[in-house]
């Protein structure tokens, strides 16, 4: 009887039930497994040492990217004998490299050097092996169809820049994972309409380790981080989703994201990739030290800094994020190049109104001792 069911089970036919079954296994995984790496990292002291940077005051265990890992590891092999089996080996593939890439950062010190060639490595075996690679820029600037190795050399550095535009983020309590976590949500929609159950899947699943994390990253009493295992496998997967979400697109004439898909990627990747840009050029061009030297002049710092807390700063920039994809999906009628121009203008503006509501804010408080 179960032999039977198992073999005329159709996915796609109960994909609400799937998904359903995905997250909850995804989530009752992760969450069994944090209290162990707790324990495990409390005893044997594999905490983070706060520094002048930290934005916290105690020790705090940095190995949340295991349980994300073994969640979603656990649940891609469970369901991989209905999913596409060549990409769940080669996602799981990746994450493999890059987790013991991480793990070893978290617990000794990993030379930036051979994480850039960890995150190469595990990009180029989706890219040449499943051949999902961004094809093209979509006329953006006039440039449309790009020759096959100019495309695998974007898609990699497309890669390696969401990669670690995403652990640049991991600065304060539940952003990385919140933003990460909307993100799931927005791609698991779009795979499911363009038919792709494979990548939904794996979204979900992503979700239910993440809400699982975010329930210990958010406690004041049993705290734990990512650290640079969760950072770079989660990174890993949002630049998956993003390049594969862009490919299958482009190369669907009657995608209705056909000629669109690079400006939503832009609008659901906003933050990071603003983040990362301005970092940089405040590092080069303005502080005139090195672009990899770690310091408090993130946005998510500033909004600290201006007042808000850690659980207002992350839901402030999870709403304005949400606000730009909203924006993006109105501006599918437009021209690629407009819609870009109009989300840079809309994302700076959203992103400066929560300092300048605090500022008025001030000058109200100011007002009324007076």
């Amino acid at each position: 009887m179960i032999k039977t069911l198992l073999e005329n089970f159709n996915p796609e036919v109960n994909p609400f039930i799937w998904f359903v079954c995905a997250f909850t296994l995804a989530f009752l995984i992760a969450f069994q497994t944090f209290p162990t790496i707790l324990y495990v990292a409390k005893e044997k002291h594999l905490m983070d040492e706060p520094d002048s940077r930290s934005m916290h005051s105690n020790k705090i265990p940095t190995l949340g990217g295991i349980g994300i890992f073994v969640s979603l590891v656990v649940v891609m092999t469970l369901i991989g004998a209905w999913l596409n089996t060549k990409v769940l080996l080669l996602v799981m593939g990746g994450l493999t490299i890059l987790f013991f890439l991480g793990l070893k950062d978290d617990l000794t010190v990993l030379s930036a050097r051979k994480k850039f060639i960890g995150q190469l490595l595990a990009a180029l075996l989706l890219i040449v092996f499943t051949d999902t690679r961004i094809i093209g820029f979509s006329k953006i600037f006039g440039i449309d169809e790009l020759p096959y190795w100019i495309s695998v050399g974007f898609t990699l550095f497309v890669y390696i820049l969401i990669i670690n535009a995403y652990n640049l983020i991991d600065g304060i309590d539940g952003l990385a994972g919140s933003i990460a976590l909307m993100l799931g949500a927005v791609f698991t929609i779009l795979f499911y309409q363009s038919g792709a159950l494979s990548l939904a899947t794996i979204s979900v699943a992503l979700m239910g380790a993440l809400i699982a994390f975010l329930r210990l990253n958010f406690s004041s009493k049993n705290k734990i981080f990512m650290g640079d295992t969760g950072s770079m496998i989660v990174g890993f997967l949002i630049a998956f989703f993003t390049v594969s979400f862009i490919s299958q697109s482009q190369t669907n004439v009657d995608s209705q994201f056909f000629s669109a898909s690079p400006a939503l990627a832009f609008a659901m990747l906003f933050f990071p990739l603003m983040d990362t840009l301005r970092i940089f050029f405040i590092r080069v061009v303005i502080l005139k030290k090195s672009p990899f030297k770690a310091d408090k002049n993130h946005i998510h710092h500033r909004f600290v800094q201006a007042g808000y807390s850690h659980i207002q700063t992350t839901f402030a920039i999870v709403l304005i994020n949400a606000i730009i994809i909203i924006i993006a999906f109105n501006l599918l009628h437009l021209n690629l190049n407009t819609q870009i121009g109009l989300l840079l203008v809309f994302g700076s503006l959203l992103y400066c109104l929560p300092f300048a509501v605090k500022k008025a804010f001030r000058k109200v408080g100011k007002s009324v001792k007076v």
